[in-house]
């Protein structure tokens, strides 16, 4: 075998591939949520819909999905679990009732309260340093977004 083919069939290696750590370190990542979410009776995606609830409260099922980069038929689920465990109603816009619109009830905000040790908790995991983990996610981002750069404000 030549070394132009050995350059070309190393691209198949795993090592030298982007997808295989980024899906493995999202694995090892969210299975430490897990014991900290089972807690709080949420799965990970429920606790994601539920930190743009705690951010927003009321937000537009649009938007919801457009922040969680998640398809509207993967939601619908999400949010019926949800609203059924009582952290969120569901409602049609007055306006336009094409649109949903997602609110956090009381319950809902009374969770915010119980799950912010999670964020604690991963925090004291020995991964990264602060700097280190600040940049990750903002290369992360810059993958998500197609190679645009987030504002500073956007991550913190």
């Amino acid at each position: 075998m030549k070394k132009n083919e050995q350059q070309i069939y190393d691209l198949l290696l795993l090592k030298n591939q982007l997808c295989f750590p980024t899906y493995a370190a999202a694995n090892k990542i969210i299975r430490r949520y897990q014991p900290l979410l089972k807690e709080l009776d949420l799965t990970y995606t429920q606790y994601v819909v539920m930190m743009v609830m705690w951010e927003k409260e009321v937000v537009n099922e649009k938007d919801l999905v457009n922040s969680l980069y998640l398809q509207a038929n993967t939601l619908a689920p999400l949010l019926k679990k949800l609203k059924q465990k009582g952290y969120i109603n569901i409602n049609k816009d007055n306006k336009d009732k094409r649109n949903i619109v997602i609110s956090l009830t009381e319950q809902g905000k009374e969770l915010k309260d119980k799950a912010v040790h999670v964020p604690l908790a991963l925090a004291q995991e020995p991964w990264l340093t602060v700097e280190e983990a600040k940049e990750y996610r903002r290369l992360l981002y810059k993958i998500i977004n197609d190679g645009k750069e987030l504002e500073d404000e956007d991550c913190n």
